[in-house]
């Protein structure tokens, strides 16, 4: 049986319907890695320091990509940079950077390479910030917005909002870098902090359990 999604209904023109019979937004109904990736982890609360680094490195290097591309070398990505290890990443120095930089495994930016070590001794900094409760995922939570979204269509979902906008200032005050706010709002989607999943698609009520009721943004 042909897994092509079904077209869209009254449901909305942004989703389309599975050979599963489940709804999805069009981004994620046909490639079988974004499929997995909506079904199991968009939205799901991250609220431990090692997942959110590593989200906050993936959604840099996405910076001007695709984030399928991203998806198909995160497992490179991983053993490249241990594990997402702050620890680990934050020792590298101008050799691991080069040897990073022969890796075609990964994406090859000196830029983000950079940062994402910058980033990693950000993270050990919040560890030992007076003001900073929870390190970098205390923090990043700390932003989360108190306002819900309902978007049915994928137009209506932002690209940042005030909270995303303010996080992404405070990061950058912190040293972090490739930290913008429309990256910082894809964060906050990615990582369980805004609900923006379409109404009628299948994960949303799901996602908002998990989330315990998570709002967006306006």
């Amino acid at each position: 049986m042909s897994s092509a999604p079904q077209p869209s209904s009254p449901r909305g023109a942004d989703l389309v319907r599975g050979q599963d019979g489940l709804w999805r937004p069009v981004w994620a109904a046909t490639d079988p890695l974004l499929r997995e990736y909506y079904d199991t982890e968009w939205g799901v609360p991250v609220r431990d320091e090692r997942g959110v680094f590593e989200r906050v490195s993936l959604e840099a290097f996405q910076s001007g990509l695709s984030w399928v591309t991203i998806l198909r070398k995160r497992p490179a990505f991983r053993e490249a940079f241990a594990g997402f290890d702050p620890d680990v990443v934050a020792s590298f120095g101008p050799e691991h950077v080069e040897r990073l930089l022969g890796d075609a495994r990964i994406v090859r930016n000196r830029a983000k390479i950079e940062a994402t070590v910058s980033n990693a001794r950000a993270t050990l900094a919040l560890r030992e910030a007076e003001d900073v409760e929870g390190g970098l995922a205390g923090l990043v939570w700390s932003y989360r917005p108190a306002t819900a979204l309902a978007p049915r269509t994928l137009a209506q979902v932002p690209t940042r909002c005030a909270e995303s906008q303010a996080l992404a200032r405070e990061l950058k005050r912190r040293g972090f870098r490739f930290v913008g706010p429309t990256t910082v709002f894809a964060l906050m989607e990615a990582i369980g902090l805004v609900n923006t999943h379409l109404v009628g698609s299948w994960r949303r009520q799901a996602v908002s359990a998990l989330q315990g009721g998570a709002p967006g943004c306006e």
